[in-house]
């Protein structure tokens, strides 16, 4: 029989997801010969007894599987030999904090794949928490609104709502936001933020799920350039909220003015500037989804936001950077917000953060565990994903040569580490380990 376990996660003491619920391991025991140990959590959004009742056996460790099946990074201390584990790993873009990590699994002669890069034949990835990312940053973005115009002396419906992990399920957080949008329609939005318009960027998974929410409110979509002139046209709508989803060829421009080209923008980054702080001053919340790294211009710097602050044109009032890198893409994201503690107010002059929404400046949001405010239906939705996958990723002798390696082709992709050492799509990571571990 084939042992699978199933890892507490340890990493924040807020995640309460898993990759494999006791619904999903059931059905596999039921198809397989295989037998989950799942790690006691007492935190876990499934309780030890949900997965022994499915017929998994509980364990105070994970020691005696060779394939680990988890969530977020794991602890230097606890990574063991030979083992199998897939996880989301946070280190292809060679992120200097996980570096560690990744010599201690080499070091261990550990395989590795990542979630993140399971992907099929036009690089889609299949498995992924992105949706719930969206629909807890963008409710959790709202939430914050609401306390931040109370602060400044305006009542809105948005106090009503409460933050994502509050609510128990999914259908609650949408049934009392499509209260808010049913007391919009009938009453209105206070006049002194009119009219309310809210940015999004990107269009992937996590811009979907944050526009799930968004759409149970009466809204109007608009575009970029609409945007520009909405102020002026002095007709808009007091009972609407006006939605603005940027592309890529929004937020950035060719540097000698030629026209926009996606495959020239993804290929050849430093082609391209910033084009995406003329919309900054019309707009009073963005939702950050968009994918970003070193190599693309930053959507707003710290530069912009002091000189918008000092004469006065800084209308936007929160950031929900869903995104999430720290001193990236929004570079007053310092850093990553715990759960407990998921606002702060920025303040472009002096550069500090005070954490909660009182305080000069603007409210940014960056929760960087946004799924885990859900926690189950997001771990639903992702065993789902990843159930088809399990037999084959443990059944798999990892024995073998790489070429030899009886695995699905988007798990091959996603195999970062193959006993230790780093596979052929991966060789890269090695500068970065040179770089950051001597």
């Amino acid at each position: 029989m084939l042992n699978v376990g199933i890892r507490k996660e340890d990493k924040y003491e807020q995640e309460r997801r898993v990759a494999i619920t006791p619904l999903h391991a059931k059905r596999i025991m039921e198809k397989h010969n295989i037998a989950f140990h799942v790690e006691k959590s007492p935190k876990r959004a499934f309780s030890d007894h949900e997965f022994e009742e499915a017929g998994c056996k509980l364990s105070e460790n994970v020691n005696e599987p060779k394939t680990i099946f988890g969530i977020k990074e794991i602890p230097i201390q606890s990574i063991q030999a030979d083992k199998t584990y897939v996880i989301f790993s946070h280190v292809i873009k060679g992120q200097e904090y996980n570096m560690p990590m990744l010599k201690k699994m080499i070091e261990n002669k550990c395989s590795l794949i990542d979630y993140e890069c399971i992907v099929d034949e036009n690089n889609k990835r299949l498995i992924f928490f992105g949706r719930f990312a969206g629909l807890a940053g963008m409710t959790n973005s709202l939430w914050a609104f609401g306390l931040r115009m109370k602060h400044l002396g305006i009542e809105t419906p948005f106090l009503q709502l409460n933050q994502t992990h509050t609510y128990f399920s999914l259908e609650e957080v949408k049934k009392v936001i499509a209260n808010i949008g049913n007391e919009i329609t009938q009453k209105g939005l206070p006049k002194e933020i009119l009219p309310l318009t809210i940015g999004i960027t990107g269009y992937g998974n996590v811009s979907k799920g944050a526009q799930e929410i968004l759409e149970l409110l009466p809204t109007i979509e608009i575009s970029p350039s609409d945007l520009l002139v909405l102020k002026n046209e002095k007709n808009f709508s007091r009972n609407h909220i006006y939605k603005v989803v940027f592309h890529e060829k929004h937020i950035a421009r060719h540097k000698e003015g030629i026209p926009f080209d996606l495959q020239e923008f993804y290929s050849y980054p430093s082609h391209f500037e910033n084009n995406f702080e003329q919309y900054i001053p019309h707009l009073q919340l963005l939702i950050n989804c968009m994918y970003w790294d070193k190599r693309y211009d930053r959507l707003i710097t710290k530069d912009f936001l002091e000189k918008s602050y000092k004469n006065n044109s800084l209308t936007l009032q929160l950031i929900g950077d869903i995104t999430c890198d720290p001193n990236g893409s929004i570079e007053a994201t310092h850093m990553g917000t715990p759960i407990d503690n998921p606002i702060f107010v920025y303040h472009p002059i002096t550069r500090q953060n005070n954490y909660g929404y009182k305080g000069d400046g603007l409210v940014i949001m960056a929760v960087d565990i946004l799924p885990s405010e859900l926690p189950r239906d997001s771990s639903i939705a992702f065993a789902d994903a990843l159930e088809d996958f399990v037999y084959d990723i443990t059944v798999c002798n990892y024995d073998n040569a790489y070429h030899e390696l009886q695995l699905p082709l988007p798990i091959k992709k996603a195999l970062i580490l193959h006993n230790g050492q780093l596979t052929p799509n991966y060789q890269y990571l090695q500068e970065y380990l040179d770089k950051y571990i001597p």
